[in-house]
């Protein structure tokens, strides 16, 4: 199993959900963009990501889903609806 992580952006405020092993680290949004297949849109690739909380485990073997995050108009996954009162 993999586990799945939220990071947020400073710079353009956007929280993504991504999978990654434990011991993989991401500390930019380009590196966050790239695993979550995601466009860079016109954040600065070297701006500093920070990793907000674990949101479980995921079968590493399933078919990936569209990463999730808290900006308007983006992702439609559990935080991105406002469930866990981010981006509300």
């Amino acid at each position: 199993m993999v586990p799945t992580y939220e990071y947020r952006c400073a710079a353009n405020g956007r929280v993504v959900e991504v999978r990654h092993k434990m011991a993989e680290r991401l500390a930019t949004w380009g590196e966050l963009c790239e695993r979550a297949e995601i466009s860079r849109g016109k954040t600065d690739p070297a701006a500093p990501v920070e990793k907000l909380i674990s949101a479980g485990f995921i079968n590493a073997t399933a078919s990936p889903s569209e990463p999730a995050c808290a900006a308007p108009g983006c992702g439609s996954g559990f935080c991105g609806s406002g469930a866990c009162g981010i981006g509300d």
